[in-house]
């Protein structure tokens, strides 16, 4: 796309930050302002991004001003303040998944930000080519009208090591404290795919699971949902399967009224044609559902065209998501 007159910052200078800031050099956007209250590592991607202001206070970054567009890749627990922010200087939000931890709380800050700004939720999951290929198929009528849903996810990231953390508490150390762990930090994803496969989902039943020792939130779930005409969907994870990547991998089938999609891992296929099998390098093309996603979202603001994954579309997975929950008999509080 031709370069924006606009200009972006970016909150949270993490791990995952490293794609947001190669999704917005794709996009033309120049980043001004980096932020992170470990101002060590702002500093770093800065340096390696060419980003001439660094911060470790919001605050003093929305004082300072200068750009038009946040990305805010900061832990969920900033999300609800520095959003707020946001908004309070008139600037535009794209907003790292989940919005916040609770509906209650996502509801409150959709109330706040009302149209004082436009407000993205960063859900690219939908986006991941494999997904995409699976959304295009089923847009272009190959299999009717979807009758079925069967998801599942497989990782052993919280299988034990010997004389090292499980994978996931080593690349996300937050997860020691996180009493929901599977269905708010992963499967979440998986929810908001069926969702755009599926159109609106409840939940009819589920039940949750710890396999791994000494971490309060659960690592397997099997989870019951219903749409529209009898639509039946099923969701079912588990991170501490032993024998499979360390990272966890998806199998998504899709019956329709005249055919079967399979997604495994990363080939999509119609039943009964998979020699005609499509192969995705989920390595090699992972950067491009986060150079997808950040693209809508400037040209959504730029054009004011409406977001596929605005804040009112998310408050739909979130209110999936924490149904999950209820529905298994785990308390969440507001």
């Amino acid at each position: 796309m031709t370069e924006s007159p606009m200009k972006a910052a970016l909150v949270g200078a993490g791990m995952i930050s490293l794609y947001h800031l190669r999704a917005w050099q794709a996009a033309g956007v120049p980043m001004v302002a980096i932020c992170d209250i470990n101002r060590d590592a702002a500093e770093a991607r800065a340096q390696e991004f060419g980003i001439a202001r660094v911060y470790d206070d919001p605050a003093q970054m929305f004082a300072d001003g200068g750009f038009d567009l946040v990305d805010i890749a900061a832990s969920v627990t900033a999300h609800d303040v520095v959003t707020r922010m946001a908004a309070d200087h008139g600037v535009h939000v794209i907003l790292q998944k989940p919005m916040v931890e609770t509906v209650a709380e996502a509801e409150r800050l959709v109330d706040y930000v009302g149209d004082k700004v436009r407000f993205m939720i960063h859900e690219n999951y939908r986006f991941r080519p494999h997904y995409m290929t699976v959304r295009d198929w089923i847009g272009a009528g190959r299999i009717g009208k979807v009758r079925h849903i069967a998801m599942s996810c497989r990782g052993s990231g919280l299988c034990p090591r010997d004389g090292a953390e499980p994978f996931l508490v080593e690349r996300q150390p937050y997860l020691k404290g996180f009493k929901r762990n599977l269905v708010f930090e992963t499967m979440i994803h998986h929810l908001d795919v069926c969702r755009a496969i599926a159109g609106p989902l409840s939940v009819v039943a589920a039940r949750l699971n710890r396999l791994a020792t000494g971490l309060p939130g659960e690592d397997t779930a099997s989870i019951l949902m219903e749409g529209a005409d009898g639509l039946i969907a099923t969701a079912d994870g588990c991170i501490c399967a032993p024998g499979y990547p360390e990272l966890h991998g998806d199998r998504l089938e899709v019956i329709g009224t005249t055919g079967t999609i399979i997604m495994d891992y990363n080939r999509v296929f119609i039943v009964g044609q998979e020699d005609k099998a499509i192969k995705v390098d989920l390595t090699g093309r992972y950067q491009e559902c986060f150079d997808t996603i950040t693209r809508a979202f400037v040209e959504g603001v730029q054009h004011n065209t409406p977001f596929e994954t605005d804040r009112q579309d998310n408050l739909q997975t979130l209110r999936l998501m924490e149904s999950v929950y209820d529905a298994a008999g785990v308390e969440v509080t507001s």
